[in-house]
């Protein structure tokens, strides 16, 4: 039963995976550690399932033409270089006994910036936010893909959540074509901290390959789940979902570990529903027209 938990918790931490472009680790990385993980498992396991879902997330978004590859290669190869100085950094957090307060009070903190700036961007135009979609430039790809990099291998995320907003922001990409391609390079990234790590960190890798094996399944369904929604709104519903993951891991760090589960479930519970009802009145219009003479 404990593996069919996981397996479960895999894919409703995927669909959101899939939705948002993230990774879904900054999601399952707190919320291992709210069951009991220590911080270095957390990170270790979340890359793992990292991999898995962006990858299964990639071939989704494929399909719906939203990567640009040469923003995805730049993003990715800049990250992977990234991962080989934040690797050590964690190391060291662990050998002070400061992993414990530090890597949430990270988390909150990059959450809570990402939370503001999401929700703000929204109060913008669509033409204010991407007028430089034609030209983003090199150097601001390699900025963010080593920053998306350095904070995936410290934290235990694919770094997506970080490369999302940032895009929209300063590389000018549509919201959809920002997640499609930051998924392409978080599976790059993932794939050189996982590496880094697993040398040195023993993990269940039963709890793992559950965790993925969900996985597997949800991200291809959160993928498509963005035909249904607007660009804004996916911003709306990003910045949202950052600030509840900050509020579950600011209940953990008080030892009210409970509550923080009740919140995200909460917030997934919500989003599964207002998707569903979304499918429904997408289905039912399509069936109008065609029942029409």
């Amino acid at each position: 039963m404990e593996y069919v938990f996981f397996i479960i918790l895999g894919a409703l931490i995927s669909v959101l995976s899939g939705f948002f472009g993230v990774g879904g680790g900054f999601i399952l990385t707190p919320t291992l550690m709210l069951f009991g993980f220590s911080p270095v498992e957390a990170i270790t396991t979340s890359l793992l399932f990292s991999i898995g879902t962006s990858l299964s997330g990639i071939f989704a978004h494929i399909r719906l033409k939203n990567i640009k590859l040469k923003q995805g290669l730049i993003l990715g190869l800049s990250g992977m270089a990234a991962t080989q100085a934040a690797h050590p950094f964690v190391l060291f957090l662990e050998n002070k006994g400061w992993d414990t307060w530090a890597v949430p009070v990270f988390y909150i903190i990059l959450l809570s910036y990402f939370a503001l700036s999401m929700l703000k961007r929204r109060e913008k135009s669509a033409n204010a936010v991407h007028s430089s979609e034609h030209s983003p430039s090199i150097l601001k790809m390699v900025l963010i893909g080593f920053f998306a990099g350095f904070v995936s291998t410290t934290l235990g995320v694919g770094g997506g959540f970080i490369m999302v907003p940032l895009s929209v922001a300063y590389l000018g990409l549509m919201p959809k074509n920002a997640v499609g391609t930051s998924l392409f390079a978080v599976m790059l990234i993932v794939s050189a901290g996982f590496l880094s790590y697993v040398s040195t960190v023993s993990i269940d890798y039963w709890i793992g390959l559950s965790l993925v094996g969900g996985g597997l399944i949800g991200s291809q369904f959160g993928a498509k789940l963005t035909s249904y929604f607007e660009n804004d709104e996916i911003t709306y519903m990003l910045g949202a979902l950052y600030m509840a993951t900050v509020a579950s891991v600011i209940l953990k760090l008080i030892h009210l570990n409970y509550a923080g589960l009740v919140l995200m479930a909460i917030f997934v519970g919500g989003f599964l529903v207002r998707s569903l009802v979304k499918m429904q009145k997408a289905k039912a219009r399509i069936k109008a027209k065609r029942e029409r003479p």
